[in-house]
């Protein structure tokens, strides 16, 4: 823990549990201003709780993902208060398990706007202000599906490439600026989510979320002329390089 972010504000999705919460604590040990995103008010109180124990200063800011004027005012709101946002984490997500031709064009549409359409419509609304940040961070979360496919997993497969490519485009795009796109892309992570998606895996062999937090810690702290544009991070009993 220490004070690298003292002063600056990060604004966290898909903060009530999970990897989400891990990383809003993390960025409070670093006594950021951390703005908690979702739908679930009252876990996101709690995690405000443990952001306010760890150092950092917390903000409880409900919005939909696939609500795009739910995002825009939550980012109005903040740069309101704050005058300023340093930090975006994306990482809210949903997943959905279905053949393709099972899989209905409603459950598709609604993993490619919280997955793809909301981090994008985030970062178009957050880019103006983050721009005069002096050192400017956008994290998407994408998955160990954004770089591969697996069967059942069409539509969050889908997503989540978009996800990535669209991280990919917007790093060039501001290549030579003060921001800096960096993509995660976590293999099996104990969340309730990869529980509910993934039952065979043991919880010993998932990756705990406070490890891709202490990832996502070095990205935004990191500085010099070394850019980490992508991360796989996959588990230690899984196939190396995302092969297999």
């Amino acid at each position: 823990m220490g004070d690298r972010l003292c002063e600056q504000v990060a604004i966290v999705t898909g903060a009530s549990r999970g990897i989400g919460r891990a990383i809003a604590c993390a960025l409070a040990g670093e006594h950021a201003s951390v703005v908690l995103v979702g739908r679930d008010v009252a876990a996101l109180g709690q995690c405000g709780d443990e952001v306010a124990a760890a150092g950092g200063t917390a903000v409880v800011a409900p919005a939909d993902m696939a609500d795009e004027a739910s995002l825009c005012e939550m980012v109005q709101s903040v740069a309101e208060r704050f005058g300023r946002i340093d930090i975006l984490i994306n990482n809210a997500g949903i997943t959905h398990s279905a053949r393709l031709q099972e899989t209905r064009t409603e459950d598709w549409d609604r993993c490619m706007a919280v997955n793809a359409r909301g981090p994008f419509i985030l970062c178009r609304q957050v880019l103006p202000i983050l721009k005069r940040a002096s050192r400017g961070r956008i994290i998407n979360i994408a998955s160990v599906v954004g770089v591969k496919g697996y069967a059942l997993q069409s539509a969050y497969t889908a997503s989540k490439h978009a996800l990535r490519g669209m991280s990919i485009a917007l790093a060039e795009e501001l290549r030579g600026s003060s921001v800096r796109v960096h993509v995660i892309c976590p293999g099996g992570v104990d969340t309730d989510m990869v529980g509910r998606v993934r039952p065979d895996i043991s919880k010993d062999e998932l990756i705990n979320p406070l490890e891709i937090a202490e990832m996502v810690v070095y990205l935004v702290t990191h500085e010099g002329n070394a850019v980490v544009d992508e991360l796989h991070v996959r588990r230690a009993t899984a196939a190396p390089w995302f092969c297999g």
